[in-house]
């Protein structure tokens, strides 16, 4: 094994612990001992546990730094793609690319509600993202602009982000996993419909007798 397959099985592995148990309750030799080599190899590699931390918070933005350009790609831009595509965001985006089985929507539920730095920093990249893309949209005439662009980022970003947060839940509550191929069609149906017809009708005023 070369010192940057190990390097890259021990992130690999962290990456798993971390996502399952939380990075406080992981020790170097529980890593050591998944990746089956000896607990001095680690802080060989990452200098301290919190070296190996930064290691693996730096694999997750780089998978998101792949999906932003996916995403922000001109050659897929809001008006030559599928609007359902659009409308299923950030959260399609990842079980696209990545394995249903991948640790990194665990990780990324633990990152955004632990208050971890990493979680800061992903969510606020995140809502620069999706500023940047309703500004295409509305530029190509998918979307219609709002006095409070920031506030209508936030608010379809917290509605995409769900889908990471609360999969296991909205699965068990529709009887489909929003993050398989099938999940995700049947929520970006849902989230394009609510989007471009609305849920409220105009509340029926009673004229005076």
């Amino acid at each position: 094994m070369t010192t940057s397959q190990a390097r890259d099985r021990i992130i690999d592995a962290a990456l798993r612990l971390f996502a399952e148990r939380g990075s406080e309750a992981v020790s170097i030799r529980d890593i050591a001992a998944a990746v089956g080599v000896s607990p001095a190899l680690i802080p060989h590699h990452f200098g301290s546990k919190a070296g190996l931390i930064e290691a693996v918070d730096a694999t997750v933005v780089g998978v998101f730094d792949a999906l932003r350009d996916v995403l922000l790609d001109p050659a897929t831009a809001p008006g030559t793609a599928d609007v359902d595509a659009q409308a299923s965001g950030l959260a399609a985006a990842m079980a696209r690319h990545l394995p249903q089985a991948s640790p990194v929507f665990a990780y990324l539920r633990r990152a955004l509600l632990d208050g971890s730095d990493a979680g800061r920093s992903l969510f606020r990249q995140w809502f620069t993202m999706t500023q940047e893309l309703l500004a295409q949209m509305d530029a190509a005439g998918a979307t219609r602009s709002t006095p409070d662009p920031p506030a209508r980022a936030a608010f379809v970003l917290a509605n995409d982000l769900s889908l990471l947060l609360l999969h296991e839940h909205i699965g068990d509550a529709l009887g489909t996993d929003p993050l398989t191929e099938p999940g995700m069609t049947r929520l970006a149906t849902a989230a394009t419909h609510a989007y471009t017809h609305g849920i409220f009708t105009a509340p029926t005023v009673k004229e005076d007798s």
